[in-house]
């Protein structure tokens, strides 16, 4: 059955008045052939029969009187107009406005659930369990044009059957790379996470947003989050903040307040700073801002008649993972007054191991902080946190544009829960629930313990490239990104030189499309400065093993050992 367009009979089926009021109604059904008036009336009359059952049962009656007004003219068995409930209206004359009729609602709530439930059965199904699978392909690559072909994007004046929408569900998770696949390590995110996986369904369902009037529950969980994310950052005092729609948006935020990833010449081409003004600061070998480097850059500026104001560390770099020593970073922030940011939005899942927290080491010291909890946390994407020192609504005070047709002030409740006027967006998903509810039921200590098993696995990996003939580790991990070149039987004899170095760069892209086109993993490759194309294994998921750290080396190697 069908959701959209449907003019329904009023549930009240008489003999007489009830088919007349359907029967103008039940042309338009029949005009787009959907199914027919009998095949709804069979599905209806035992739902209708069931209420009549249950509406008039003492039980029923007793709760009804229980619950009757205490105001007399509000009490419908005292009012003197006519009054029915949802499941059975009152007859009343057609209400045409503008030749659209009015009277009943035109969804079908029946037909709505029945398809929902079909939906889930074939998320269940294919993007839980298939996708999961590791007999399963992680992607069913296709070029463009031929995905264009199997997917028949075009939209149209008329729906399609639902069928042919079901279908459709099918198509988009066959033809989608399954990143929550055991062999999926392409990104910094990856795996199945059950319990925020259900917080973005609900949060999908009740369909709300930021303040208290319409989203009470969500509301108070952000400002809880929030609260414990703090507390983990190590500022005793305490703190605000807020969850924006990515790390990018994060990093924007943080521009706006006081700006390496390459969200910062972004935001600084979007508030009009100019790209010219970001000076970057020099790195070592290791990817890891050298902070004597760091004040020569602001003594530079101000030569130049620049006004500094901001520094962006990162505890986590995308390629490397590389840590910036924050400690001494926060020194030279303040010796020269400068608002500190650290962009942790991938490390900063270390701070939940006692283990590995000590490469944050300083994090307390910093004025600001991103923290993107849907990648090693594994929260449902996505879900990314801006924490600030600050608490002097610093925020409110930043963002508000003080829209009384949004936020009025005079409420009957306490308006310092509306958090929207925080935020640069307006619409703003609850995605701190995701996080809230893993939390609730995994509890601190599981998720210390899947840090610490991924970074353990990240050693392990490490461990075997460096045993193996024809692999050469970039460098040793120091978080969970592990990078690594494969060299070829044929370029394994040729000497350390330019020539080699050229070669080398090629093989990477190659293996890359063949997996892809295998569908048996997913790894990603990259140059970094002067170095050659190497892969970037990212380990995340606590469904992987060491005998899929084996197989991804194995696999490399039989996909470029003809190179």
């Amino acid at each position: 059955m069908r959701l959209r367009q449907f003019l329904l009979p009023s549930l009240e089926l008489d003999e007489g008045a009830g088919a007349a009021h359907g029967a103008g109604r039940a042309v338009s059904l029949s005009q787009r052939d959907r199914y027919k008036q009998t095949d709804r009336e069979v599905l209806l009359k035992p739902i209708l029969t069931q209420r009549n059952n249950e509406r008039d049962s003492p039980e029923m009656k007793e709760i009804s009187n229980n619950f009757a007004s205490p105001y007399p003219e509000e009490n419908p068995r005292e009012s003197q107009e006519p009054t029915g409930d949802p499941g059975h209206p009152v007859k009343c004359s057609p209400v045409v406005m503008d030749d659209v009729p009015l009277n009943d609602p035109t969804l079908n709530v029946l037909a709505a659930e029945d398809f929902i439930n079909q939906s889930m059965a074939i998320i269940m199904e294919d993007a839980v369990k298939k996708a999961t699978d590791i007999r399963e392909k992680v992607c069913e690559w296709h070029s463009p044009e031929q995905l264009k072909e199997l997917l028949d994007l075009e939209l149209k004046d008329e729906g399609e059957s639902e069928s042919k929408i079901l279908q459709r569900c099918r198509d988009a998770i066959r033809y989608s790379v399954k990143t929550t696949h055991p062999r999926f390590f392409n990104q910094l995110y990856a795996g199945l996470e059950p319990y925020s996986m259900v917080a973005s369904f609900i949060t999908e369902a009740l369909k709300t947003q930021y303040t208290y009037e319409v989203a009470p529950v969500f509301t108070l969980m952000e400002d809880a989050v929030l609260r414990k994310m703090i507390e983990v950052v190590g500022w005793k005092e305490g703190g605000d903040g807020i969850f924006n729609a990515g790390g990018s948006m994060s990093q924007h935020v943080r521009c706006e307040l006081s700006q390496c990833h390459y969200s910062i010449s972004k935001a600084a081409a979007l508030l009009g700073i100019g790209t010219k003004n970001v000076y970057v600061v020099p790195s070592d070998k290791r990817g890891k801002m050298i902070p004597s480097a760091l004040e020569e850059q602001i003594k530079t500026a101000k030569n130049e008649g620049a006004v500094p104001f901001m520094v962006n560390a990162t505890a986590g770099t995308t390629v490397l993972g590389a840590f910036d020593p924050i400690e001494e970073i926060a020194d030279i922030c303040e010796k020269y007054n400068l608002w500190l940011h650290v962009d942790a939005c991938w490390g900063g899942a270390a701070l939940m191991s006692q283990k590995h927290k000590h490469l944050l080491k300083g994090i307390h010291r910093v004025d600001s902080v991103a923290w993107n909890p849907h990648k090693m946390l594994m929260v449902c994407l996505q879900c990314s946190a801006f924490l600030v020192r600050d608490k002097t609504s610093l925020l409110q005070r930043c963002h508000s544009a003080r829209a009384s047709y949004l936020f009025q002030q005079d409420k009957f409740y306490d308006v310092s829960y509306d958090t929207g006027d925080k935020s640069v967006q307006c619409s703003r998903k609850p995605d701190a629930f995701k996080l809230w509810l893993m939390w609730k039921a995994l509890g601190t200590r599981e998720l210390e313990q899947r840090v610490d098993r991924a970074l353990a696995m990240a050693r392990y990996l490490a461990h075997e490239v460096k045993k193996r003939d024809g692999f050469h580790l970039l460098m040793e991990p120091e978080y969970a990104n592990v990078c690594f070149w494969y060299i070829p039987p044929s370029l394994r004899k040729l000497p350390d030189g330019p020539e080699l170095w050229k070669k080398l760069h090629t093989v990477a892209p190659v293996v890359k499309e063949r997996m892809m086109k295998k569908g048996s993993m997913m790894v990603g490759y990259q140059p970094h400065g002067d170095k050659a194309n190497f892969f970037r294994m990212i380990i995340i998921s606590p469904q992987t093993s060491r005998q899929d750290m084996d197989f991804v080396l194995d696999e490399i190697h039989n996909l470029g050992k003809d190179l």
